[in-house]
C-alpha cells in the first residue's frame, strides 16, 4: 500500500531557470531556497519532465534517515517514473538546516554532469503559520537503484581491484568537475556514492559542500564525517590546514574510500577498535607508514598512498590521478564488474 504525501499549504511554487554562470558569478548571499529546480539535463531517460507539485508524487518506501532528514522512493503519477525525495524537517531550532539545505540546492541547480546524482526539483514549504511548527525543504533526486558504495561492501565485503579501478576514475570525474566548479564536497564516503542499475557510481549529498570562491560565508571546516577527514581538517594547526589546498581533502576522502573497498573494513583502524574522535584522530593524523594487504597490486598501492600523503602539500591532484596507471587499467569494463554487486530487489 503506497502511501501519499500529505497536502501541504504552498504545495506549488515558481520555476526556476537554471543559468550557468561562472564559478566567480556565484552569488556572495542566499536569501531563499529554490522552490523548483528543474534539471537542466536535456538526456530524456534521465530527465523525462519538470517535476512542478509534490502532490504528483507518491511515497513507496523509505530509503534512509540521517543529518535531520528522512529519504523516500517516490513515483511520479504522470511521467510514470521513480525518484528518491530527501525531505529535511525544519522546526525554530532549524536554522543551520535550512542554511546547509540552502547552500545545498544553490549547488545543485548548477551541477549537470553524469558522474554528479541529479537533482530534479527543490520544493521549500516554509513555516506553516496555522500550527506554528516547522514546514520543510524537500529534494527530489534522481533515484538510484543500486542503492549505496555502503550498502555494495555491507553485502560483498571486498571489491576486486578492477571493480574499484573504474570507480576510482568515476569519482575522479565526478570531483574534477566539482572542482572546476570551485565547489569542495568535503564529505565523500561509501554512503555518498550512490550506484544505479547500470552499475554507474555517482556523487552525492552536497549538505557539507563548500564553495570556494563564491562568497558563501559561515561554513564550519569540521562539519562532515570525521573518519574521512584529512589530517588538516582534524588537526589543522598541526597540518597546516589554515592555508590548505580544500580540493586535497577531496582526495584524502576518495583514498580511505578506495581503500576499504579492498580491506572490507574501514582501513585506518583495525577490525576491533573503536572509532571514537581520539581513536581516528590518531589515526589519521599521527598513524604509522600506511599498511597494504599483500595481494594488493603496485598500482593500487601506489595510488592510494599518493591519495593519502598526510601532508596537502604533496597530495596527489585529481588531475595527476586521473592519469595514474591503476585507473586508466581495466576501466572500460567497470559498469559491467560493478553491475555484479549491486544489490537487487
Amino acid at each position: 500500500m503506497t502511501l501519499v504525501i500529505r497536502e501541504r499549504r504552498h504545495k506549488q511554487a515558481l520555476r526556476l531557470s537554471l543559468p550557468k554562470p561562472p564559478p566567480k558569478d556565484f552569488p556572495h548571499q542566499i536569501n531563499h531556497v529554490p522552490a523548483v529546480l528543474p534539471s537542466p539535463s536535456s538526456n530524456a531517460d534521465s530527465s523525462p519532465g519538470i517535476i512542478k507539485d509534490l502532490l504528483d508524487l507518491e511515497k513507496l518506501a523509505v530509503l534512509g534517515h540521517g543529518n535531520g532528514g528522512t529519504v523516500y522512493k517516490v513515483y511520479h503519477k504522470s511521467n510514470r517514473c521513480f525518484y528518491a525525495l530527501k525531505v529535511l524537517r525544519l522546526n525554530e531550532n532549524s536554522i543551520g538546516i535550512r542554511q546547509h539545505a540552502t547552500l545545498e540546492a544553490e549547488i545543485l541547480k548548477r551541477i549537470d554532469s553524469p558522474y554528479i546524482v541529479k537533482c530534479h526539483a527543490v520544493f521549500d514549504n516554509g513555516i506553516c503559520s496555522e500550527s506554528g511548527k516547522g514546514g520543510d525543504i524537500s529534494f527530489v533526486m534522481e533515484y538510484m537503484e543500486g542503492g549505496s558504495l555502503h550498502d555494495v561492501l555491507r553485502q560483498h565485503h571486498r571489491l576486486p581491484e578492477e571493480v574499484i579501478a573504474g570507480l576510482a576514475k568515476r569519482v575522479l570525474e565526478g570531483l574534477n568537475y566539482l572542482h572546476g566548479m570551485h565547489i569542495v564536497h568535503r564529505d565523500i564516503k561509501p554512503s555518498n556514492l550512490l550506484v544505479n542499475k547500470k552499475g554507474e557510481v555517482k556523487i552525492a549529498d552536497f549538505g557539507v559542500s563548500h564553495v570556494v570562491e563564491g562568497g558563501f560565508e559561515g561554513i564550519n571546516s569540521n562539519e562532515g564525517t570525521c573518519a574521512y577527514m584529512s589530517p588538516e581538517r582534524v588537526d589543522p594547526e598541526r597540518w597546516d590546514g589554515e592555508n590548505a589546498d580544500e580540493f586535497a581533502g577531496d582526495v584524502w576522502s576518495m583514498g580511505v574510500v578506495m581503500l576499504e573497498c579492498l580491506f572490507g573494513h574501514f582501513p585506518l583502524i583495525g577490525p576491533g577498535q573503536r572509532p571514537d574522535w581520539a581513536t581516528l584522530m590518531c589515526a589519521i593524523c599521527f598513524g604509522d607508514k600506511l599498511e597494504m594487504p599483500e595481494k594488493a597490486s603496485p598500482d593500487f598501492q601506489h595510488f592510494v598512498r599518493r591519495c593519502l600523503e598526510k601532508t596537502w602539500r604533496n597530495r596527489a591532484t585529481v588531475l595527476e590521478l586521473l592519469h595514474h596507471p591503476f585507473v586508466s587499467r581495466n576501466s572500460c569494463c567497470f559498469s559491467k564488474g560493478l553491475g555484479d554487486y549491486v544489490l537487487r530487489g
